[in-house]
């Protein structure tokens, strides 16, 4: 099972056709949308290519591979724009075995995490992270369209038990963990 990773693409046009093409390379299995992806949000500045419009059909054209959940700047309005559900607070996904908690990260965070939940995916913070503590695996693929931290753009995948961060324009390895 190969899983793709995106989260906080923000409306952002140049973004997600940078996402595209990792999608038609590495053609997953699943698309993990972890939310935000159409507004910017009023603490945001507005990312380049910023064309919500432009973003709708080239994520529709992925509904039946993409799971997703609904980040603080989603709206009743993006649901009637986008085919696939984007409006659950968190999700789960099974892949090969093992439980995929999927949220923004906005509610449930490495602070308040989803009960019973043992790998938890989230965005929010746009910044990447990849460890294990107290037997929680928390990951975060950081974002895609407005990185933060003095981190770069950036995209999770997850593949034969391995999540990764990697550099959404060069793809370079930023961080792993064997799960």
């Amino acid at each position: 099972m190969k899983a793709l990773i995106f989260s906080d693409i923000h409306g952002s046009e140049n973004a997600m056709l940078r996402v595209d093409e990792l999608i038609k390379k590495h053609n997953p299995d699943l698309i993990i949308l972890l939310g935000d992806l159409l507004y910017h949000g009023p603490r945001n500045d507005l990312p380049l290519g910023y064309h919500p419009k432009g973003v709708i059909p080239l994520l529709n054209k992925y509904k039946d591979k993409i799971i997703a959940v609904r980040g603080n700047c989603e709206a009743e309005v993006d649901q009637m724009v986008l085919e696939f559900p984007c409006m659950s607070t968190y999700s789960e996904v099974f892949v090969d075995g093992l439980k995929l908690t999927l949220t923004h990260g906005h509610i449930y965070n490495e602070e308040k995490i989803v009960p019973g939940a043992s790998i938890m995916l989230y965005g929010h913070t746009h910044i990447p992270v990849c460890y294990k503590k107290n037997d929680i695996i928390f990951f975060n693929p950081g974002s895609t369209s407005i990185p933060k931290g003095g981190n770069k753009a950036s995209f999770g995948i997850y593949e034969n038990k391995t999540l990764s961060v990697l550099g959404l324009i060069d793809e370079k390895q930023m961080l792993t963990l064997s799960i």
